[in-house]
């Protein structure tokens, strides 16, 4: 019979919060933690789920969260932060490559696509100093190129922030599935399309 030396250790397990700590020294943990907290809000919302609850989903200690985030809160603030941004760049290339057509599909493609950004953004209120004015300023821009010569940056402004309402009002529909499939209305896009359109036609 082989004496071998080699077979597992005995004694108890290592301590639970051993992958945090690993996380932390390869610098992985905050970034595991806001993936996981990106995920929650999607299933949930973002009061749906606990700081405890974002570290178990990324297979750390519920003290582990503390070494990057006071609670629940900042890390929320954090996937606010980097939706707007990531929203504002979306915005920004659609404005760039098809003008006002092309930025109410790129909103509600964003709705869909990240929900946990989402969800942080416009369901949870941001905290000062979160920076919107890239997609809003993008929008104001587009609208500007649609208006007669001579209208005022103020009219663009007002007309962006009607085309920003109509626009979250369509996504929060769709999102809560609304109207129900099959019932014949239209898709969001020509919702949204129809919409923009009259807002720029009204005097």
């Amino acid at each position: 019979m082989s004496n071998d030396n080699t077979s597992a250790p005995i004694g108890p397990p290592p301590p639970a919060d051993l992958a945090a700590r690993r996380g932390y020294h390869h610098g992985n943990l905050r970034e595991a933690l806001l993936e996981a907290a990106r995920r929650l809000t999607a299933e949930r919302g973002p009061y749906g789920f606990t700081l405890a609850e974002a570290a178990r989903l990324a297979g750390v200690s519920p003290s582990a969260p503390y070494r990057h985030f006071k609670d629940r809160d900042e890390m929320l603030a954090e996937l606010c932060r980097r939706g707007f941004a990531l929203f504002g760049a979306r915005l920004k290339a659609a404005a760039e490559a098809g003008g006002l057509n092309a930025m109410g599909p790129a909103y509600l493609g964003f709705a869909r696509e990240e929900p946990g950004y989402y969800g942080a953004m416009f369901d949870w209120r941001a905290p000062p100093g979160v920076a919107t004015e890239d997609s809003f300023g993008a929008l104001v821009g587009a609208i500007a190129r649609q208006l007669p010569e001579g209208a005022g940056r103020q009219q663009a402004r007002l007309l962006a922030l009607q085309v920003w309402a109509v626009s979250h009002g369509v996504a929060g529909l769709e999102r809560a599935g609304m109207p129900r499939p099959g019932s014949g209305a239209p898709d969001a896009e020509q919702v949204l399309g129809d919409a923009v359109m009259r807002l720029l036609r009204a005097p």
